[in-house]
């Protein structure tokens, strides 16, 4: 598919954009570069290659899903100005 100045003039025209008469003959050429790149990755055939999500093979060690407590509580009460019942005290706000 080639993109001729008409093309662009449109395109630019619906898209909202001034372009002058001078800019649209190098956008052309611009365009048509892009989509000869990417008809040249289309050529590329990649039937038989299998997807991937790193460069090298790697797998993640996983952990056991386990629910817990965390075990923690007293710990991260410890930081509260103002703890009750295991729980952070807050001043009451309604009256």
């Amino acid at each position: 598919m080639a993109v001729d100045h008409e093309m662009v003039a449109r395109v630019a025209g619906l898209a909202r954009l001034k372009l002058a008469p001078a800019d649209v003959a190098p956008l052309a050429d611009e365009l048509n570069k892009i989509l000869g790149w990417i008809d040249q990755l289309q050529a590329v055939e990649t039937g038989n290659i299998q997807p991937m999500t790193a460069v090298i093979p790697n797998s993640r060690p996983w952990r056991e899903d386990e629910v817990t407590d965390g075990g923690i509580q007293d710990d991260v009460l410890a930081n509260a100005p103002e703890a009750a019942h295991g729980f952070f005290a807050v001043p009451k706000v309604i009256e």
